[in-house]
């Protein structure tokens, strides 16, 4: 007796590979892919780990929750960290990081989270990275949420270390994940003492072993059914069309949050202008009066499956997030989700207009 999933014959090295490539084309990128064989925090925190430490001076922006981890993992290697936080309910202009500049010009690291699914909010890569390139340092860009919602660049925007994962807008699986490395990148990590080797953690074991080898042997054996999901998932994209896939997710984006507005009860969005709202999920603010987390419960009572949740933390009283990513980047799913948030607001007595809502998404989906 066979098993689709279990009798399969081994990935190549040259199928690997070839799933490289395809990562490096949606990148538009000439830079290394590696793609590293678990979720995206792997690679997020290995390439903070091998490039930076005791005299690294590092700028870490932080409009997020995962903003916040990374100051965490510069401090843990031993550098230098100057926080640049903004409101969680906006982005970080290129402005704000020139003047982080200004007053530290010996920084030589930069850590950007590009989307925060978290919070619903966006950073303008493109222009931080102008601003990133006149002043030198080494560009780390977090785009796990972004990618497949929104362009992502490296090569475009100067980012030397570019970490990305297929679970959410590229709607692939969360087991594998990828990153884009510069060569000045790799340079940083092989002058770094301290960067982690003969570990799970290490890209440079990974470049030296197989990337210098010419990609023709396998290190380890390779997470076989997640890799097989990553090629399905880029063919679909491929066949979609990215700019396609992006321009759905964009759409709804704008539909959900439009749609929230009509609905009433007093829900309003989170992220305060439009322009800083990305378009991997939409977050909102519930009214006076009433707990985020509750709210949800409710609302997921009626309909389980929706992609709905509360915020993180001190969050979960304040924040809703609609998660219109990957296969649940329909206009169904952001109707179902406002419909149900209108019965739950409803049930606590606040006044709702569902069909101005469905109206509202109705003029901004494909």
């Amino acid at each position: 007796m066979t098993h689709p999933l279990l009798d399969l014959p081994p990935l190549t090295a040259a199928r690997f590979a070839a799933i490289e490539d395809r990562v490096a084309r949606l990148l538009e990128t000439r830079q290394d892919v590696l793609i590293t064989q678990g979720e995206a925090l792997l690679p997020l925190e290995g390439a903070i780990r091998a490039a930076a430490g005791p005299g690294t001076v590092a700028l870490n922006v932080i409009t997020g929750p995962y903003g916040q981890t990374f100051g965490d993992w510069l401090r843990d290697s031993g550098a230098t960290v100057h926080d640049l936080a903004v409101p969680f309910d906006s982005a970080v202009t290129a402005d704000q990081v020139r003047a982080a500049f200004a007053e530290h010009p010996e920084i030589d690291f930069v850590s950007l989270v590009h989307a925060e699914a978290a919070t619903g909010n966006t950073n303008p890569v493109a222009e931080i990275g102008e601003a990133v390139r006149e002043q030198g340092p080494l560009f780390y860009l977090d785009a796990v949420a972004s990618v497949g919602a929104e362009p992502v660049l490296p090569d475009a925007w100067g980012v030397d270390l570019c970490v990305i994962g297929a679970q959410k807008a590229m709607g692939g699986p969360a087991g594998v994940s990828a990153i884009a490395v510069s060569e000045r990148a790799w340079a940083r990590m092989a002058a770094n003492p301290g960067a982690p080797r003969r570990s799970y953690l290490s890209l440079l074991d990974w470049k030296e072993r197989w990337i210098d080898g010419g990609r023709k042997a396998l290190p380890h054996a390779p997470a076989q059914l997640e890799m097989l999901a990553l090629d399905a998932c880029m063919e679909r994209i491929e066949a979609d069309g990215l700019d396609t896939v992006m321009a759905r997710h964009r759409g709804l984006a704008r539909a959900t949050r439009a749609g929230a507005l009509a609905l009433g009860g007093g829900l309003r969005p989170y992220v305060l202008q439009e322009r800083d709202a990305a378009p991997v999920a939409t977050t909102l603010r519930v009214p006076a009066g009433t707990v985020a987390s509750e709210l949800v419960a409710r609302a997921l009572e009626s309909d389980p499956g929706l992609p709905l949740a509360a915020g993180g933390g001190a969050l979960a009283k304040e924040m809703i997030r609609v998660n219109h990513y990957g296969p649940d980047a329909t206009p169904q799913v952001v109707r179902r989700a406002l419909a149900a948030l209108g019965t739950a607001l409803a049930a606590q007595g606040l006044t709702v207009d569902p069909e101005a809502a469905m109206a509202a998404v109705d003029e901004f989906v494909l």
